[in-house]
């Protein structure tokens, strides 16, 4: 059986190609999605993508997944810094959690260098832009 992960984008990711260039790089969500359902193809596993603004229906989304799902790579955007809702959601489940983020964020502004939800996941990669997804993607399908 292939394994079945989620990929979770939070608040504004939806903005990708919009937003600042230098610190986000140069490619839509509908590109990154792209992109990862062609690596899922290559690494023979099953992607499946949410994204929203809201803060509940991300924690919403985690807390209604079945165990056909094999883990969860995530880019909570600016819910990282603040959600305890969002790390408690994540903290409860069972397999492996990615957290991704763009940019690098501990060479950003004071109040972006800190993760909550870091330590309800497995593992973070950080200011890798897009590769960044394609990377927890190879990794969390090895494991």
């Amino acid at each position: 059986m292939s394994k079945k992960i989620l990929i979770i984008n939070g608040p504004n990711l939806e903005m990708l190609g919009k937003r600042d260039k230098s610190k986000y790089g140069d490619f839509s969500l509908e590109k990154l999605s792209k992109l990862l359902l062609e690596e899922s193809k290559q690494l023979n596993c099953e992607v499946e993508f949410f994204q929203s603004n809201l803060e509940g229906e991300l924690i919403n989304k985690i807390n209604g997944l079945d165990d056909t799902f094999s883990g969860i790579i995530i880019n909570p955007g600016g819910l990282t810094h603040t959600s305890v809702s969002l790390h408690d959601s994540l903290e409860i489940k069972n397999f492996p959690k990615i957290e991704v983020h763009i940019s690098n964020i501990y060479s950003r502004e004071e109040f972006r260098q800190k993760s909550i939800i870091a330590h309800a996941c497995t593992s973070s990669i950080i200011g890798m832009g897009s590769d960044g997804y394609i990377y927890a993607l190879r990794h969390i399908t090895s494991i």
